[in-house]
């Protein structure tokens, strides 16, 4: 039987990883902290805790990875193409826009990637803590399982 003190500590877990918005890497540090203190109470605290910090580890991979093939792109399209805007500052200031390079709209193809995977996120982890406050399981979609 699952207590309502473990269906709380179970969904403060997950809502625990917006603490990256206060301070750096608040994501792993206070799951983990919260799963570490709680995790030989219940299995479905352990469940809901290795949940959590796997699915942070998974975004983290993902991120980077999208962030290391963005970066190659941003500046091939950054020093091939001068002449997107041209600016003139010595006689007067004209502004010369130019058709951009497809480099671009592939970096911000990617970029628009990222800012899905971070609402995508947002939502998994809101339904992840309303799963676990019902006294469910949940397993975050496209995660890797670095704790077992």
């Amino acid at each position: 039987m699952i207590t309502t003190h473990q269906r709380n500590i179970a969904t403060f877990i997950h809502l625990s990883t917006f603490t990256r918005f206060i301070f750096p890497f608040g994501n792993f540090i206070a799951p983990i902290v919260l799963w570490s203190l709680n995790k030989d109470k219940s299995d479905y605290i352990d469940h809901h805790g290795k949940q959590a910090i796997n699915f942070q580890m998974s975004i983290l991979i993902y991120a980077l990875i999208i962030g290391l093939i963005t970066v190659p792109f941003f500046v091939f399209g950054l020093f091939s193409h001068f002449d997107f805007l041209d600016i003139n500052t010595f006689n007067n200031i004209t502004i010369n826009a130019t058709k951009p390079s497809p480099l671009l709209y592939i970096c911000g193809a990617l970029g628009g990637l990222a800012v899905v995977g971070f609402i995508l996120e947002l939502i998994f982890i809101l339904l992840a803590s309303i799963k676990a406050r019902d006294g469910q399981n949940y397993k975050y979609p496209l995660t890797i399982n670095f704790i077992k």
